[in-house]
């Protein structure tokens, strides 16, 4: 495989090298107040509508809370209040409480809102890794949404991981099953981000994938169907989850998590389960950043001939260069390509 040169501080244009910024929305300081005296400190757990779950463990008590009316009209760009945020509450009595204040957020795992272009919804606040999930088949792996989810991930600046669930559906993989196997179809996966191919039904890579989580706050998300709430009882069976099933006639999961929660697994180990996404809007992406996301661009994206390259049709494109060399590989190219035409870019 041929390495590209040694990038230099700027290109044949003259342009300088630089890391698109993540989103200014998440970044914003307008979280902080200060909180009464009187105020404990906690943890967002779960989300109900106006009503929050705050875990508070000095207390070794969770308070049922309310945002304080003046913290509300402080945005309109993105959720005041999250799973996942650590806040500042007061005791109202009766396991009631009032959010006082929240602290600035150090990373967050969040989605552009639907009908909107820069509305931020917030899906974790202060994930330390995502967990992306997906199945080895029932229902058959959509690639093409993993990469949409992997954009999410790589705009927020989140180390990522793949996790293959229902192995043990392939312990007698026929040889002409269309499909193929697991580790055929994520491969091209494995050079790029780590890869866990787990069962829940037999253990099978359960240790490596606690191992990668200890310590972490891990947010996990995939579609419906793949296997997420079997994962997590098996991670976490002091808190015992629904299982759903795939719709027969549209191969598609049902939902069984009706919204972000968090979990401690273990001492100083979350995991937050998510719903289940059926879709992901790109039209938020903007056209010179795109390359940025896909990873294995990255090295290549400064040499191309041309300032602003589209990587579609100049001439002097280091990146398709790559694509023919197997530098990069065909079906991200092609994924890169069809986002890119999705997102109007």
């Amino acid at each position: 495989m041929t390495k590209p040169q040694k990038q230099k501080n700027t290109d044949q244009s003259g342009r300088r090298p630089k890391r698109p910024s993540t989103s200014s929305m998440s970044a914003n300081p307008l979280f902080r107040r200060t909180p009464p005296d009187d105020a404990m400190r906690g943890v967002v757990t779960r989300a109900h509508g106006l009503w929050y779950e705050v875990r508070v463990d000095e207390r070794d008590r969770t308070f049922i809370a309310t945002i304080r009316g003046n913290l509300k009209q402080q945005s309109k760009l993105t959720d005041i209040v999250a799973v996942g945020d650590r806040v500042w509450i007061t005791d109202a009595g009766e396991g009631e409480a009032a959010i006082e204040s929240v602290d600035p957020r150090q990373s967050v795992f969040s989605r552009t809102a639907r009908n909107t272009r820069d509305t931020e919804q917030v899906i974790l606040a202060n994930p330390d890794q995502v967990l992306l999930v997906f199945a080895a088949r029932d229902p058959a792996p959509h690639l093409r949404m993993l990469d949409r989810f992997i954009i999410l991930a790589e705009r927020q600046e989140l180390p990522t991981r793949i996790v293959v669930t229902k192995l043990d559906l392939e312990e007698h993989l026929d040889p002409d099953d269309e499909l193929g196997s697991a580790r055929d179809r994520f491969r091209v996966y494995e050079a790029i981000y780590p890869v866990h191919y787990i069962s829940s039904v037999n253990g099978e890579g359960m240790d490596c994938l606690r191992e990668a989580m200890s310590g972490r706050i891990s947010v996990v998300a995939g579609p419906s169907g793949v296997g997420k709430s079997s994962l997590l009882n098996v991670l976490d069976p002091n808190n015992r989850r629904e299982i759903g099933s795939v719709s027969a006639a549209t191969g598609k999961g049902k939902h069984t998590t009706i919204g972000a929660q968090l979990y401690e697994i273990a001492d100083g180990t979350f995991i937050a389960d998510t719903p289940g996404i059926r879709s992901l809007a790109m039209h938020a992406i903007p056209d010179d950043q795109l390359d940025w996301w896909y990873r294995e661009f990255r090295p290549f994206v400064d040499h191309c001939r041309f300032r602003g390259c589209t990587h579609v049709h100049e001439p002097g494109c280091a990146v398709r260069d790559a694509v023919e060399r197997s530098d990069v590989s065909e079906e991200r190219y092609q994924s890169y390509l069809l986002v890119r035409e999705e997102s109007g870019s």
